[in-house]
């Protein structure tokens, strides 16, 4: 999940040195922070959120193959 995700917002951002991504689990949850530069979270969140609710989407379509509920924050 972690490779996944990690893998977008590297795609996204300027800075891809300054990318980091932290993943842990929980009894069936998995909880995905997102760290990035200040002048590439605009990037990643997007107008009205629209690219984190994408990547949110994308990361829970793959946690259903898993059986596992995913959360990502920035």
């Amino acid at each position: 999940m972690k490779e996944l995700v990690e893998t977008i917002v590297k795609e996204l951002v300027k800075e891809k040195d300054q990318v980091e991504i932290e993943e842990s689990r929980n009894d069936g949850e998995v909880n995905i922070i997102i760290h990035v530069a200040e002048p590439d979270k605009g990037r990643v969140i997007g107008v009205r959120g629209n690219i984190i609710n994408s990547i949110r989407t994308i990361a829970r379509s793959a946690a259903i193959k898993e059986n596992v509920k995913v959360n990502i924050k920035i």
